[in-house]
Parts: C-alpha cells; structure tokens; sequence
C-alpha cells in the first residue's frame, strides 16, 4: 500500500512538474504597441487618431484616385493580410488599409462594441477622417460583412464591392479554426488572456488555408505577435459573444457592382455562402478558387488580384 502511494505521489508530481513546465512555455503576456511596432508598423505605416483610438493604417498609391480602394480584413488578422493586394494595386489606385477595432495594432474599442453598426460607423468615421468621400470597398470574412454593410448603410460613398468569402449568413461551418473555438469557450479564453502556445496559432492559421503548405513561419509570427497586442485576446472573446449582428435582408437590396472572390476549400464560410451572395445581389459575379481556403487574397494574392483587376478595369 505504502509503495503503491509512492508511486502515485511521485506520478503525481511528474505530471505537475511537467505541467507546470508546459504552462511556461506557453506563459504570453501581453506586448504593448511600443514593442511590436518596428517590426509589424515600419513605413509606410501610420497611426492616425479616429474615434479614441490610435489606428494602425497604410495608404499608398497616388492621392488623386478619385475612387481609393479600401480593404478590410476579418477576424484575428490585421492590414498585413493584403500585402499582396497593395503591392499589385498601388502603382495605379490609392489603396487605403487599416487594423479593424480589437485587431492588429489598433487595439481594443474604447467601449468594448464590436457590432456591425460599430464597425459601419469606423469605416465612415476613418474615411472621414482621410478627407476620403467615395471609394471601392473590399472585405474579407468579417471585414465582407462589414463592407456590405457599409454599402448598405453609404451607398453614395460605396462605389463598387468586392466580398473575399464574406460572413453574414448563417454560418454551417465544417472546420472552425482551433483558436475561435477557444475564444467562445468562457473558461479556456480566461486561459488564453495569459497562455497562448504559438502551435495554437500555427494549427489555427494552417486550418483556413487550401493548402496549409503555403503556411510560412513568418506568418505565424505574424498573427502569432499581433494577438499578443495588449488587449486583443480579450477583444477577440468580446468580438465573437456579440456575434455577427447585422441585417441580412439587407443584402438582397444592394444595387452596386459588387464581385464576389471565394475559396472552394473554405471549410469556415463554404461556398453555398457565396453562391447565395451571388443569387441575393443583383448582377453580382461569383469566382471561386477550388483550391484555395478561407482567405483567397492572402493565400494566392497574385491569382485572386487579378480578378479585381479585371473587375475594376485595370491593366
């Protein structure tokens, strides 16, 4: 009896040993915007004062495009996510980019409202502030519903649309990304404010990707750096118990050019949700990348511009 209660005591302590070991490695406190900033914030990146917050944002390309070309991106990603896009865009159109509230560098809403009206009420307010009256508006997952919404909301500032495997549907999901379903579960997302295993986010990125080959350690970095940004684990519970508020019926009376880019392998929005985008906004155009996951633009960023390209009638 003795012996066998030595044997657990010394099990017991392996297993608190180890588990206290493995609660280090993934201890990740949360960095300021000062430390992250030279890495993921050099030029031409700036932060401009919009509606209490200070908002990490690039705008590039020449300042008399009468229509500048705005991307949104959707959750837990950041302005980075459209590197490619910018980069193809800008030597012809203006491109204006910014972290969405509860994101990237930008941060935390000042009153904790991740709404959809919130987030309308941002784009206009960032816009304003930019001296911006009409432009192209496009959005990825979150930042789609968000730019539909703004049309919605804006239709004489919202020119065209372009909606990268957008939310606002009723999501059927059949993969959701290991790091969301930690986030809406209220006992492991207080965890996640203070441990975050950066293979979380490695699985948690490789899960929207067609192919989770294309997965580059610096991309990793990068979503993996810019969550630990003080105050956005929270926001990201915050964001996702408030859930993808928005009036859907509102879809179905939008009256603009709209292309719609989605990725067949999208096992978080499929693709019957972009054909329904398709069959609800009059005249809309429907591509779809078979090969590609949740978040075309940033997978394939050269394949899927050329789509806007063509849509926005640029060479």
């Amino acid at each position: 009896m003795k012996l066998a209660l030595r044997i657990f005591g010394v099990i017991l302590l392996a297993v608190l040993v180890f588990g206290a070991a493995g609660m280090m490695a993934t201890w990740a406190p949360d960095r300021s915007v000062a430390q992250l900033q030279a890495r993921w914030a050099p030029a031409p990146s700036q932060f401009v004062a919009v509606s209490g917050m200070q908002v990490h944002l690039r705008d590039e390309g020449p300042r008399d495009d009468p229509l500048p070309i705005v991307l949104l991106h959707g959750t837990s990603a950041s302005l980075h996510t459209w590197d490619g896009w910018a980069d193809a865009l800008k030597g012809q159109r203006r491109v204006i980019r910014f972290d969405l509230p509860g994101f990237g560098l930008t941060g935390p809403h000042p009153e904790n409202d991740y709404s959809i009206d919130a987030y309308v009420r941002f784009v206009a307010a960032v816009m304003d502030t930019l001296g911006v009256k009409r432009f192209v508006l496009a959005g990825n997952s979150l930042g789609g519903q968000i730019a539909w919404a703004s049309a919605y909301a804006m239709p004489t500032r919202v020119d065209k649309l372009v909606l990268v495997d957008s939310a606002g549907y009723p999501v059927q999901s059949t993969s959701v990304p290991i790091g969301f379903r930690i986030a809406r579960t209220p006992g492991l997302r207080v965890l996640m404010t203070y441990f975050l295993p950066r293979g979380l986010v490695d699985k948690s990125v490789r899960n929207v990707y067609g192919d989770p080959g294309r997965v580059t350690p610096a991309l990793v970095d990068r979503y993996f750096e810019l969550a630990l940004r003080t105050g956005n684990r929270a926001a990201l519970a915050r964001r996702l118990e408030q859930g993808q508020s928005g009036d859907v019926a509102a879809i179905k009376t939008l009256k603009l050019a709209t292309l719609i880019l989605w990725g067949g392998k999208d096992g978080l929005l499929p693709l019957e949700n972009g054909r329904q985008f398709e069959r609800d906004i009059a005249g809309s155009k429907l591509v779809v990348f078979d090969d590609l996951g949740h978040v075309p633009h940033e997978e394939d960023p050269l394949r899927t511009v050329a789509e806007l390209k063509s849509f926005l009638g640029l060479n």
